[in-house]
């Protein structure tokens, strides 16, 4: 068999600009994912480590490194991260960063929340076990867009299901957690510049505008028309229906 890859890769062109991503079935049986770059393809497992390796028995790096931490703080010790050791950490969650981001093209959004939430743990595990300020920046800052992508994941969740209200409370709070990752860094300026929280503020907007109105909004909104035209009497009635249905919502609570 030929090592050549242009059999599979002039089936399956670049495009410029253009993130494309297959899911396939291994050898082994066990579907992987195929991204495309310009050079080729990167393929990785949709599970456990993307490279399919175990480092040192262990599902990922990450994880070698939380266990040996817990024995250590188990006797009492301080684990101190090498830098050599917080680069390799590094280099493990550019491998999830690759996946999540194909994962988001094929819209496997629980896939995305899964492994973004790795990264993040990841940034919160070096941060804990280095003093080394430029080493723990160097990864802190892509927190913003990691929360940003973890946020877009589990909001794509709640509006595949219609849950509009739910989504908007998600993309707020992602919003805030960034504006309050950039108020708590040395550089808190860096916010109001943030390429992430301006698309989740864009997108929300977008949300926001698509949301069906509830009952009762639409109730409202028909008491504020009815005001307007001066039709008290039936501004009162839908006063009273409004009254009514917020009662028996805060009983239900």
């Amino acid at each position: 068999m030929s090592l050549d890859l242009n059999t599979i890769l002039k089936d399956w062109p670049h495009e410029p600009g253009a993130i494309k991503v297959r899911k396939i079935v291994g050898l082994d049986g066990r579907e992987k994912l195929q991204l495309r770059i310009d050079l080729g393809v990167l393929q990785m497992e949709i599970h456990g480590r993307p490279d399919g390796q175990r480092p040192h028995g262990a599902e990922s790096l990450l994880t070698y490194h939380q266990l040996r931490a817990a024995h250590a703080e188990g006797r009492g010790d301080n684990y101190e991260l090498s830098p050599e050791q917080c680069s390799e950490l590094q280099q493990e969650g550019i491998q999830y960063y690759h996946r999540y981001l194909s994962l988001f093209q094929i819209s496997d959004y629980a896939g995305v929340v899964r492994d973004t939430q790795r990264n993040l743990d990841l940034f919160d595990f070096v941060v804990s076990h280095t003093d080394r300020e430029e080493v723990a920046w160097s990864l802190q800052q892509f927190r913003p867009y990691v929360l940003m992508m973890n946020t877009r994941a589990k909001a794509s969740i709640l509006l595949q299901q219609n849950k509009f209200a739910d989504a908007i409370r998600e993309i707020e709070h992602g919003r805030d957690g960034i504006v309050d990752f950039f108020q708590k860094s040395n550089f808190p300026e860096l916010a109001t510049k943030s390429s992430e929280i301006h698309f989740l503020e864009e997108w929300l907007e977008e949300v926001r505008a698509k949301r069906p109105l509830s009952k009762l909004e639409v109730m409202e909104r028909e008491m504020e028309t009815a005001i307007a035209k001066e039709l008290y009497e039936r501004a009162a009635e839908l006063r009273d229906a409004i009254r009514r249905i917020k009662s028996q919502e805060t009983h239900a609570h």
